[in-house]
């Protein structure tokens, strides 16, 4: 893909989303910062994506609200054209509580961000390309308790689940169109959803010994992986998710 990409990034005012829209700007292509509450750090996401070399528009959007993502589609189409990548990082982690504790209202939250909001983005993506030609791609950050589960975890499981049928069923409706469609999934990766393990370095380390690469992942190896899912080296690999967790996943049925 030789020419300026529109690029949508949600959740881009921290962790995956911010590295994942710096990745798009030293690509040189246009990132709008999709932010769901602190414009300020989405502005430092805007001037960290100029600073490598592309050009940023800050939009604030909820992905769980359909006006809210058409508002900011909309705004992100009138400075940038349409989107020829969508990388979907918005999110909440799990409860931490047991299922037969949950709060129904949790539990819909939950669903909302990580399940629903895929579901508005990605509709509101593929409705705004109209003729717009080929290729695209649109990126999901999974996590790899899509796959593995955890205690406490139910609604986020659950949400992350489902996500990946949502990406493979989009993979095989667009495919036709030259739209790829393809997840990460993340294991421990130093971001704000895992506040503790980056402020306490003894904290940290008692995770880590728990990964077959001991240690955690970085933000920006999570961005380099999307930037490749939406570059032609990837132009035939769509429905796919792929594991970034230095082996963490791969442990499953170890030590009992």
């Amino acid at each position: 893909m030789g020419n300026t990409r529109c690029v949508v990034v949600t959740g881009a005012e921290s962790g995956i989303g911010a590295a994942c829209a710096a990745a798009f700007g030293a690509a040189g292509d246009d990132v709008a910062v999709f932010y769901y509450r602190d414009e300020g750090k989405a502005q430092a996401t805007a001037d960290a994506v100029t600073a490598a070399g592309g050009r940023a528009r800050t939009v604030q959007c909820a992905v769980d609200d359909e006006a809210s993502v058409e508002a900011a589609f909309t705004a992100a189409e009138a400075a940038f054209g349409p989107a020829s990548v969508v990388v979907n990082s918005a999110g909440v982690n799990m409860a931490g509580v047991p299922l037969r504790e949950m709060t129904a209202d949790r539990w819909r939250a939950t669903i909302a961000t990580d399940l629903t909001g895929a579901f508005l983005v990605s509709r509101r993506f593929l409705k705004g390309r109209g003729e717009s030609p080929p290729p695209a791609a649109l990126i999901h950050i999974s996590s790899i308790h899509a796959e593995v589960v955890r205690a406490g975890g139910a609604d986020y499981c659950a949400a992350k689940g489902g996500l990946t049928k949502l990406v493979q069923t989009l993979a095989i409706e667009e495919a036709a169109r030259g739209i790829r469609v393809n997840a990460i999934r993340p294991g421990m990766i130093l971001t704000p959803m895992n506040a503790r393990a980056v402020a306490d370095a003894d904290y940290r380390a008692s995770l880590e010994k728990n990964i077959p690469m001991r240690r955690a992942g970085r933000p920006e190896e999570v961005a380099a992986m999307a930037r490749w899912l939406a570059s032609d080296e990837a132009a035939y690999v769509t429905g796919a998710s792929f594991t970034i967790d230095g082996g963490l996943s791969l442990l499953l049925g170890q030590g009992a």
